[in-house]
């Protein structure tokens, strides 16, 4: 290697860091933005030093540290001094006392699956959990998303609640991710890709987290992915209000092919009162996104979706090998087959109602699909999932 290759793999190490300490991160395809920006060596420290900087104000100080079995460190924040409150319409914004648990969700289980949690240790009162962010988190290059996903559209919808099964899927490369979530989805009628979104899942992405563990992730955009959002706390926006639930934090136990399956219950929906949208996993609340943030969600939804996303960084080659999901096809069924069940929405009137319109989309149907039903014990829900790369999907 000689030293001027040495100098742009140098030169490309710093770029890709501060791309994702920058507000540029917001975008889930929007790399290139700041590839030209690289110059000198100069500008190499400035920009080392600003990602040094946006890594400080990431990681705010904290009250109490717990050291997570799984390396994971969770830092104890007290709950006025999270970056939430560092945005320009939430810096005057006052705690607020947690809204009532609409009556359909008081019975989800309330136990905490976390690796962290396991250590026995906890954070007081008064305070909120939050992995912290270490440098050797680097943003996901530029891939093509693919999805299997049920959807809803056409009625005015303030939240959902599913329950979803949590796998360890293979994932090929650190540039890619595989994921089951749901979305919460506004738009201005006008154009669909210009929309809002507030989102909650588990996910497997090495590039944020070093491993291949599933992790408990949200994610936010005002603007269809350009230039606003990001995932977990990397940026202001949600408000969190737990001291028992870390985004990003390790969710453990998962489910096994043929053995043991498992899964969490995740709830968004718009408190009545005070108009944002809440976070729940099982019964425990763990924030909000201010309705403020968005223009298109500030009464209510306009789509619900809910299913799987993979990224396949192979442009032009052989489809990438990560799975979705479980990483079997739907037809293969329970224990093997990975699903999202017990599927409900909160309508106009604040309780849920039962689906009569969930609509199946397989964008690659040969290398990953969907398969719904109806049952008394599941409600709606559905089969996704599958291998990638296969001899139908080479």
């Amino acid at each position: 290697m000689d030293f001027s290759f040495s100098i742009i793999v140098f030169l490309l190490h710093f770029v890709i860091l501060f791309l994702f300490f920058s507000p540029v991160y917001s975008s889930r395809t929007g790399i290139h933005q700041l590839a030209n920006r690289i110059g000198s060596v100069e500008e190499v420290h400035k920009l080392k030093k600003t990602m040094r900087n946006d890594l400080q104000s990431i990681n705010k100080s904290a009250l109490k540290t717990i050291q997570s079995p799984d390396g994971d460190i969770i830092d104890c924040v007290v709950f006025d001094k999270q970056l939430a409150f560092d945005h320009s319409l939430l810096k005057e914004q006052k705690s607020l006392d947690p809204p009532e648990i609409p009556r359909d969700n008081k019975n989800a289980l309330s136990d905490n699956f976390q690796l962290w949690s396991l250590s026995g240790e906890s954070c007081p009162e008064e305070t909120i959990a939050i992995r912290r962010t270490e440098e050797k988190a680097i943003f996901n290059g530029y891939a093509d998303h693919e999805h299997s996903y049920g959807s809803l559209a056409g009625d005015i919808y303030h939240g959902a609640k599913a329950t979803i099964s949590v796998w360890a899927p293979h994932v090929e490369s650190p540039n890619e991710f595989s994921l089951a979530q749901m979305w919460i989805v506004g738009t201005n009628g006008i154009d669909d890709n210009n929309k809002n979104t507030v989102e909650a899942g588990w996910h497997v992405n090495q590039n944020l987290y070093g491993d291949n563990r599933p992790r408990l992730f949200i994610y936010w955009t005002a603007d269809g992915y350009d230039q606003t959002g990001c995932y977990n706390l990397l940026c202001p926006g949600f408000v969190q209000t737990s001291n028992k639930i870390a985004l990003g934090a390790a969710i453990s136990p998962i489910s096994t092919y043929n053995g043991g399956q498992f899964d969490i219950t995740l709830s968004i929906y718009k408190d009545s009162k005070d108009g944002n949208w809440w976070l729940a996993f099982g019964s425990d609340l763990v924030g909000y996104w201010p309705f403020s943030l968005f223009p298109f969600l500030k009464d209510h939804a306009t789509n619900i979706q809910f299913g799987g996303e993979i990224t396949n960084s192979k442009s032009g080659g052989a489809h990438t090998s990560t799975q979705m999901g479980s990483g079997h096809f739907a037809e293969e069924g329970f224990r093997k087959a990975s699903y999202i069940r017990n599927i409900q929405v909160w309508g106009s009137d604040n309780n849920l109602v039962p689906l009569s319109n969930l609509k199946f989309t397989a964008e690659q149907p040969n290398c990953y699909n969907i398969q719904g039903g109806i049952d008394d014990n599941w409600g709606n829900y559905f089969y996704y999932g599958g291998p990638g790369r296969n001899a139908k999907c080479p």
